[in-house]
């Protein structure tokens, strides 16, 4: 049963693949690859422009920040200057945490640089391929289309197309038919002309019963002229004519006598 199940699988799986072969149109299946490449061309420029935002975004903290720890530093300075020791020392530790938070920043912002450099090189190779591959794709489906017009116009001419090979053998079973009727009738023909079929009409007969026929009817035109020419002569009668005599007989030889008392 095992074994029954797996060469239907088999059976079934190469029948879809032979219809998923019919149904597939090369072209239709470039233009598809085309469009995805295009979707990850997208996503790969919509990931260099969030890295770009998020480094424009640290430029802006670390320009707020460098902007805090320079007046930070013009306070301390000012403080120092007004013998307040106290408030120069506070000025500078802030300064000092600002500090820390623009190096922090600015490391940020160099891998977030280099991030968007390789995105953006991978952008650009991507979109060169992308066009490479648009090319190569016009280029096949053109040479695809010019190829099926080809094999459709030598199909037509040389009659092995689907259509063609209908139209040929709708033409080739009527002439068949034509001359198994043409030969039926001829044997048929034959057959009556022989007297080896009947013919339930009674018209039909065979050469030898068409001979008889003709010799009888021939002989009983001739003799109705002999008993017509007879009684036109007023001598042989019809049955003397019958009888084969051949002689004219007196018609006065058959009356009878009378002796004179």
């Amino acid at each position: 049963m095992s074994g029954v199940m797996k060469r239907m699988g088999m059976i079934f799986r190469a029948k879809a693949n032979k219809a998923l072969d019919r149904a597939e149109d090369p072209r239709e299946t470039l233009d598809y690859s085309y469009q995805k490449q295009l979707e990850l061309l997208q996503k790969v420029r919509r990931g260099v422009a969030d890295v770009a935002t998020s480094r424009k975004r640290l430029e802006l903290q670390l320009n707020q920040l460098r902007g805090q720890s320079d007046k930070l530093g013009e306070q301390g300075k000012k403080a120092l200057a007004l013998g307040r020791e106290d408030l120069a020392r506070e000025a500078l530790t802030r300064r000092s945490a600002l500090q820390q938070q623009v190096s922090d920043l600015e490391t940020q912002h160099q891998t977030l640089q280099a991030e968007e450099d390789k995105l953006t090189l991978a952008a650009q190779r991507l979109q060169a391929k992308v066009d490479a591959f648009r090319t190569k794709k016009e280029t096949i489906k053109a040479t695809y289309t010019a190829a099926q017009a080809q094999t459709r116009i030598g199909e037509a001419f040389s009659g092995i197309s689907e259509e063609m090979g209908d139209v040929g053998m709708a033409i080739q079973r009527a002439e068949d038919k034509t001359q198994e009727l043409q030969a039926r009738s001829g044997a048929i023909d034959e057959l009556l002309a022989s007297g080896a079929l009947d013919d339930p009409t009674g018209t039909s007969k065979d050469d030898l019963t068409a001979e008889l026929d003709r010799i009888s009817s021939g002989s009983d035109v001739d003799l109705e002229l002999e008993r017509m020419k007879a009684e036109l002569a007023g001598g042989t009668t019809p049955q003397a004519l019958e009888g084969g005599t051949g002689g004219v007989q007196d018609p006065r030889q058959d009356t009878p006598k009378f002796d004179k008392q």
